[in-house]
């Protein structure tokens, strides 16, 4: 396995650069995050491999070459269903750690208000990507500091949003039978960020992203697999753990903003938040803390899916028309930069898919 740059590399480095450089003409306090984030996307250049050659190398067990074969397959599957074709994805990079990225969120202690950082090119963003652990333990350490509920989560795979070409990560490689569909979803879910991303709202692109690979992720595997498959059925198996979590912290964040609501005194409502989170950790089997940060961050990726649910079935079930319906949004002026997701697509919805 070659540690030699692929000769899209040097396209890469003058990407980088550029963002860079727009990047510190905006704001010098961003200098850190930039430069962590240009070293580690040419970390991914510098390691990457043709995906073709990943996948036939046989030094690699025979489950992973066998998965990597499908990336193809999937994004062509995507391509007719409406996502933008993309250079991305024809590379693989073996990772030599847990997950793509170690995401920092901030969120005020009593109540679900996040801390954003803002960008020329992305917009206002209620999250960073670290590509070191340790510096996301130290960029997050000033924010707690500072009275701020902080959360460090690990994320498997990321988007440069079409800008630069998205390798294949070790980390989008799920050890179970639901591997293919994961991976499925996971490449669905970034090559929708290439295909419509609203600057400044996350929580819409998020959520549009997950419910299209949530959503898609069944539709590859009827076709691949079949709908009784083994993939098929471990993938629906793992969807309903994570709608029955999904469900659990929504619960916990209505009973907590309704608790901020209250008039009760800052130190009962410390003391109940605490109770509500034990709770909700022992239910869902929390692997870290949860807190503020951790609940609104479920929201950025788990809102609006009955809205959208209801424009894809007013499209006819056509994820084209329902993408293209979507895309009138580019011209919405957002009244808020996390402005609510069935505010925004009702109007679609009503308007017949036009």
């Amino acid at each position: 396995m070659s540690q030699r740059p692929p000769a899209t590399a040097p396209r890469a480095a003058a990407a980088l650069l550029a963002l860079a450089l727009i990047s510190l003409l905006s704001a010098c306090t961003q200098v850190r995050y930039v430069a962590q984030a240009s070293l580690g996307q040419l970390s991914m250049a510098w390691r990457a491999e043709p995906l073709k050659d990943a996948a036939s190398d046989a030094r690699r067990p025979w489950r992973t070459r066998a998965l990597l074969r499908e990336v193809p397959h999937i994004k062509r599957f995507g391509e007719r269903h409406g996502l933008t074709p993309t250079g991305n994805y024809r590379t693989y990079v073996e990772l030599d750690r847990p997950a793509a990225v170690w995401v920092v969120s901030a969120c005020e202690p009593l109540r679900f208000r996040s801390k954003t950082w803002s960008f020329p090119i992305v917009g206002t963003v209620p999250y960073l990507g670290w590509f070191d652990l340790d510096d996301a333990r130290a960029f997050a350490a000033p924010l707690k500091a500072a009275g701020w509920d902080v959360d460090v989560r690990p994320a498997g795979a990321y988007s440069t949003l079409g800008w630069l070409e998205d390798p294949v990560l070790s980390t989008m490689i799920d050890d179970g039978d639901e591997a293919l569909g994961e991976l499925a979803n996971v490449v669905l879910h970034e090559s929708l960020h290439a295909t419509l991303y609203l600057k400044g709202q996350t929580r819409l692109n998020e959520s549009l992203a997950n419910f299209v690979g949530n959503e898609l992720a069944k539709v590859y595997l009827d076709e691949r697999v079949g709908p009784s498959s083994v993939e098929k059925t471990s993938y629906l198996r793992g969807q309903e753990r994570s709608e029955a979590r999904v469900r659990a912290l929504h619960a916990a964040y209505v009973e907590l903003n309704r608790l901020y609501s209250s008039p009760a005194p800052d130190a009962e409502k410390r003391a109940e938040k605490q109770a509500v989170l034990a709770r909700l950790a022992a239910k869902i089997g929390a692997r870290r803390p949860l807190n503020n940060a951790a609940l609104v961050q479920f929201r950025v990726y788990n809102s609006g899916a009955p809205e959208l649910s209801a424009l894809l079935a007013t499209c006819g079930g056509s994820w084209p028309r329902f993408l293209g319906a979507l895309r009138q949004l580019e011209d919405h002026r957002f009244s808020a930069p996390q402005e609510n997701i069935g505010k925004v697509v009702e109007p679609l919805i009503q308007a017949g898919c036009r």
